[in-house]
């Protein structure tokens, strides 16, 4: 019996050594720090920079700030019009706004951890999340300044769905799933071009407020009810 017992104990330190050696192995090959709560604050951010931009997207409001300039960025073809929009003030407030948001929330959970959020995996992540954004980012500017204003909101999300699954092989492999999510919504919004606004909330809005609460569920619940 006495054999049997210190048999099972030696078993279960090898298993713990076992994950104790995985763990580190996915910390140093995987940046998992991201917050289920810096989801739900991205997307609660968005919904509410839909619903300010509702309005201006169906007419109730004039999204021109400055008519008269406007008319002479019109007639010069120039891209500054884009500026002179309150869409565009919009939702360059719900990126920052996100951002900033998402940033600590991670950056508390970092910290909580011990897990630099600057290292060699943030970094890997952080590139391969902007590779398609930026090239997104340029090609759907390029659709506004020629007027094809209904295949922005799907292109976002389409652009937006590369990014997460290009990054997913860096963190959580449920950022894929989200990912697929989003590039299934702005396929779909390819059919339903006048409703973007609609795809917009429930892409960034509710599509990371259920991302948000699921990750904090199965990752960061049992730490929160521990203390």
């Amino acid at each position: 019996m006495y054999f049997k017992v210190l048999f099972m104990s030696d078993q279960q330190q090898s298993l713990d050594a076992i994950n104790d050696i995985k763990r580190m192995m996915e910390r140093s090959s995987r940046f998992i720090s991201l917050s289920g709560l810096s989801g739900i604050s991205a997307g609660i951010c968005a919904l509410v920079g839909a619903w300010f931009a509702y309005p201006y997207v169906f007419g109730y409001k004039e999204y021109i700030i400055d008519g008269d300039a406007a008319l002479a960025q019109a007639m010069s073809g120039s891209y500054t019009i884009i500026l002179n929009t309150y869409l565009f003030w919009i939702a360059l407030a719900t990126f920052l706004a996100a951002l900033i948001s998402a940033f600590i929330l991670t950056y508390i959970k970092s910290t909580k951890e011990g897990i630099p959020i600057w290292g060699k995996t943030a970094q890997r992540l952080l590139f391969n999340v902007s590779v398609p954004l930026i090239v997104g980012g340029i090609f759907l500017f390029k659709l506004v300044q020629f007027g094809t204003f209904g295949l922005v909101a799907p292109g976002f999300l389409l652009f937006y769905g590369l990014a997460l699954i290009n990054a997913s092989k860096y963190t959580l492999i449920e950022i894929k799933y989200l990912g697929y999510s989003e590039i299934v919504l702005g396929l779909i919004n390819l059919c339903f071009v006048g409703y973007g606004l609609y795809f917009w909330a429930a892409g960034f809005g509710f599509l990371h407020i259920f991302y948000g609460v699921y990750m904090w569920m199965k990752y960061e619940r049992k730490q929160a009810v521990g203390k």
